[in-house]
């Protein structure tokens, strides 16, 4: 018997192996096509089980997620976006099989508490700022999943400085400004000339002043959904990853000072914000995690 672990994302789709404790050492990835994205998932399941018998599936999927339904409907993920029954889907390739379902950014953040940066604490925040900006929770060493299994959506806490329309129909949201696109579209407006996050990073450590700026608006405001989520959920470690998290000090001194102003009650004030350690396989170490519970 086998369990498998699934990372569905707007870009790509992850799938592999779950080892006895929950790392998936070997993988295979398939990019999230822009129509058939079921069709592609069931595709990368089957040639990963490879016939043999599957005891339990561990799902990451980009949220909105419904884990009691078992309906996800990713904003990223066009046809999918007015929901589809991916549990259910699963249960059909794979008959019989216990499958649970978290939301990709809990699933990161559960990665990161079991085998990451949050190794030791029992509460943490997560955050993945990439493409979108999304997170997850873990209270008392379990993922803190909410009613329906969204909690952690830190990415559209609204933050001061935008009333930008955000993808979600929301106003205003972080992810309008922290984001990777969201800096690059706004460097842009300033005069800036690139194209990509990778670009604007670059150009802020060679010390352009647009690039910079962006930088430093989007980790701003990151420090400031930051402090304010620890507040509200009384945790003192925030574990920050995904790919324009690695702009470098441009985004992250003005994102830790940006925390440090705002987190000054007495049971924040020892909050610490660090790299996440696993990388672009949180995710999917998240839903091998999944999978293990799935099996029991």
């Amino acid at each position: 018997m086998i369990r498998l672990a699934l990372d569905v994302g707007g870009t790509k789709m992850a799938a592999g192996v779950a080892s006895e404790d929950g790392r998936v050492p070997e993988f295979r990835t398939v990019p999230t096509p822009e129509t058939g994205a079921w069709a592609a998932c069931a595709s990368l399941l089957q040639s990963i089980a490879d016939g043999r018998a599957v005891d339990g599936v561990g799902i990451a999927c980009a949220g909105p997620v419904d884990t009691v339904s078992g309906v996800v409907a990713p904003i990223n993920i066009n046809e999918w976006a007015s929901g589809f029954a991916l549990v259910d889907a699963v249960g059909a390739l794979f008959p019989g099989t216990r499958i649970a379902l978290a939301m990709d950014g809990a699933a990161a953040a559960l990665a990161e508490h079991h085998h990451g940066a949050g190794r030791g604490t029992p509460d943490l925040l997560s955050l993945v700022v990439s493409t979108g900006v999304g997170g997850g929770v873990v209270l008392g060493g379990h993922i803190a999943p909410g009613r329906t299994g969204n909690a952690g959506h830190i990415g559209h806490l609204v933050v001061p400085g935008t009333d930008e329309l955000c993808s979600c129909g929301g106003v205003g949201c972080l992810e309008t400004v922290a984001s990777g696109p969201a800096a690059v579209r706004w460097a842009r407006i300033q005069g800036w000339t690139g194209t990509t996050g990778l670009e604007l990073a670059d150009d802020s450590r060679r010390g352009d002043a647009r690039a910079r700026a962006a930088l430093h608006r989007a980790g701003t405001a990151l420090g400031v959904a930051i402090a304010s989520a620890a507040a509200l959920l009384d945790v003192n470690l925030a574990v920050v990853g995904g790919g324009f998290a690695q702009s470098g000090e441009p985004l992250w001194i003005p994102l830790r000072e940006s925390a440090a102003r705002h987190a000054r009650l007495s049971f924040i004030e020892d909050l610490r914000i660090v790299p996440a350690e696993l990388g672009e396989h949180g995710t999917l170490t998240g839903a091998g995690l999944l999978s293990l519970v799935a099996a029991i």
